[in-house]
């Protein structure tokens, strides 16, 4: 007979459907902008992020900045994992009233930093990593960036900023799903390569399939144990709208919202895959 199925803290599956619940629930967009983060985010609360004692504002927790604050979605599921969001949160997101808002903010627990206005959360988790340095403790700050944010310029004064003042203990990390609001990164904006350009800047970087959970905590592994002094980065490449075929690659997404057909049919994919799996 099948063995039952463990269940896995921060399962991306049921992280999705976390997402499609409050989208569904307010009425909101940005699902396929959360959809690429969310193995990246269930390996950081899985694996790395050391929480502290006492809750989202412990003093000694480690700092995860959302700079592409519109993906918030994917840690507001991660944080009902945690308990730190009840399902009346979820219930009430994106609605008159709600403490859940479409982008991340600070006022929330278990947020670090109000983003959503591109470009500017780097420089947050800079200060952060700066400032537990100098009081000598051995927090980290992971700073999660989108691709098409690359295009503020804030974003290279921090990485300037951070390689300046040899902060090892800040990870960048890259969510390079190719697109942003109005197109592709490619027309928009091209970046190159991205790995590139954050070694250049002093970084140590590695690039990794943002979707494959062993690679990802391997990647993380490896450039939090590093003895180098440099920042670090991590590049993901990704696929925006992941989970869900008829979001994948398809930046209608960015701005479209659920229909009681698409949250079924989005649903139904997700169960699907999990039937697979199980079987």
């Amino acid at each position: 007979m099948p063995q039952p199925q463990t269940v896995q803290p921060f399962d991306p599956r049921r992280l999705r459907r976390t997402v499609l619940r409050m989208a569904y629930a307010g009425s909101s967009v940005h699902i396929a902008c959360a959809f690429s983060l969310i193995e990246i985010l269930a390996v950081l609360y899985r694996l790395h992020l050391r929480l502290g004692h006492g809750g989202p504002r412990a003093p000694d927790r480690d700092y995860l900045i959302l700079s592409k604050g519109h993906g918030v979605m994917a840690q507001y599921a991660c944080l009902h994992e945690l308990g730190w969001l009840s399902d009346a949160d979820l219930d009430s997101y994106f609605r008159d009233g709600t403490r859940l808002k479409g982008l991340s903010d600070a006022h929330v627990p278990g947020l670090e930093a109000t983003s959503g206005s591109l470009g500017h959360g780097l420089s947050v988790g800079a200060g952060l990593a700066l400032a537990a340095k100098r009081r000598g403790t051995p927090q980290r700050c992971f700073a999660v960036v989108g691709d098409g944010e690359l295009n503020e310029g804030s974003i290279w004064e921090a990485l300037l900023f951070a390689a300046h003042f040899d902060l090892s203990n800040l990870m960048i990390i890259v969510d390079e799903n190719g697109y942003q609001a109005m197109g592709s990164t490619r027309e928009v904006m091209r970046l190159g390569s991205i790995a590139g350009k954050l070694s250049a800047f002093g970084l140590e970087t590695c690039e990794v399939d943002g979707h494959d959970e062993a690679a990802l905590d391997a990647a993380m592994s490896k450039l939090l144990k590093s003895p180098s002094i440099a920042p670090k980065a991590l590049v993901a490449h990704t696929v925006k709208g992941k989970g869900v075929s008829f979001m994948e690659a398809n930046n209608r997404w960015h701005y479209s919202r659920l229909s009681a057909e698409t949250y079924a049919a989005a649903l139904a994919e997700l169960e699907l895959g999990e039937k697979r799996i199980a079987s």
